[in-house]
């Protein structure tokens, strides 16, 4: 009597390993953009944020003092108007504040610039 032994494949064969690290690939050069237009979304929210609250410091301490300028050192501190400013992404803020003129934030993450008229 003969016994048919069958051989059944185990594991995967090169060329199927390859398809599903090129498909991993494809997908990962696909998300990676978004990825980037969504931090640098956020990014720009936070810097404009932070942006209105230097602008509605400015106009109070404007409205207290009867001044129409500022600098930031008199609106940014531990007892002044805004407490502390979170730099998100190593931008740099005016030193000074004059009433209705547009704030202007540049190098945002070394490139943009953001700007907001109060």
């Amino acid at each position: 009597m003969k016994h048919n032994r069958t051989q059944s494949a185990q594991g995967f064969t090169l060329v199927e390993i390859m398809i599903v690290v090129v498909i991993i690939g494809l997908l990962a050069a696909m998300a990676i953009p978004a990825f980037q237009k969504v931090r640098t979304s956020s990014q720009d929210k936070a810097v404009l944020n932070n942006a209105r609250q230097l602008a509605a410091a400015a106009d109070q301490y404007f409205l207290e003092n009867g001044v129409s300028s500022v600098s930031q050192g008199s609106l940014v501190g531990a007892s002044n108007y805004v407490k502390a400013l979170n730099l998100v992404a190593n931008e740099s803020y005016p030193d000074g504040f004059t009433q209705g003129v547009t704030i202007t934030v540049q190098g945002i993450a070394g490139a943009r610039t953001v700007t907001y008229a109060p």
